[in-house]
């Protein structure tokens, strides 16, 4: 019972995350105007060790991320987000205030793998950063912001790992490719040196 109303919650979700998307100039299926340096195909999300992830999810998760949704998020799921806004609810808008002080970007790290996947804000400023992802819901990034060598779009928008965890989807808007990206898939800490 719990996963049926869970599943009907997500697609509740999914469905008001579109709708937000239209009414805010969404163009495109984000899989069409990705780069082609990171157009991926869909065998980058077969079954694995763990669903679609190589194994579960690190724990903890920097800022307080939630470890039961990264892991239903990450790695059992191909189309639904965390709640919209949650991210505001964990310890990362104090992370992005300091880092905004210091003058300095932020990797983020994928939550299963460690590896770096977006490095931000590059070509704008935090203030920038924090507008569009409170407009939209969860943590926005563009183009410059993807560190192409981990990150894959796939022919329908969605974003993933090159290691198959699911990060969110490429909603295109006027200014270009926006990457809508679960906080929870990005909260990893980096790989030990």
């Amino acid at each position: 019972m719990a996963i049926t109303m869970g599943s009907r919650i997500l697609g509740a979700l999914a469905l008001v995350a579109w709708a937000v998307c239209s009414l805010q100039g969404c163009q495109g299926s984000g899989g069409e105007s990705a780069p082609d340096s990171i157009k991926g195909t869909e065998d980058l999300m077969s079954q694995k060790a763990h669903g679609t992830c190589v194994g579960p999810p690190q724990n903890p998760l920097r800022w307080g991320a939630d470890y039961e949704t990264a892991d239903r998020i990450n790695c059992f799921n191909r189309h639904y987000a965390e709640f919209a806004g949650s991210y505001k609810n964990t310890g990362f808008p104090e992370a992005m205030s300091a880092a905004d002080a210091a003058g300095d970007m932020m990797t983020f790290y994928d939550s299963i793998t460690g590896k770096p996947l977006f490095i931000a804000p590059k070509s704008r400023n935090w203030g920038d950063f924090d507008r569009e992802s409170s407009a939209h819901g969860w943590p926005s990034f563009r183009d410059e912001e993807v560190v192409q060598e981990n990150v894959r779009v796939l022919p329908d928008g969605e974003v993933v790992s090159v290691d198959g965890t699911h990060l969110g989807h490429n909603l295109p808007d006027s200014k270009g490719n926006r990457y809508c990206i679960n906080l929870v898939s990005v909260a990893g800490m980096p790989p030990a040196r």
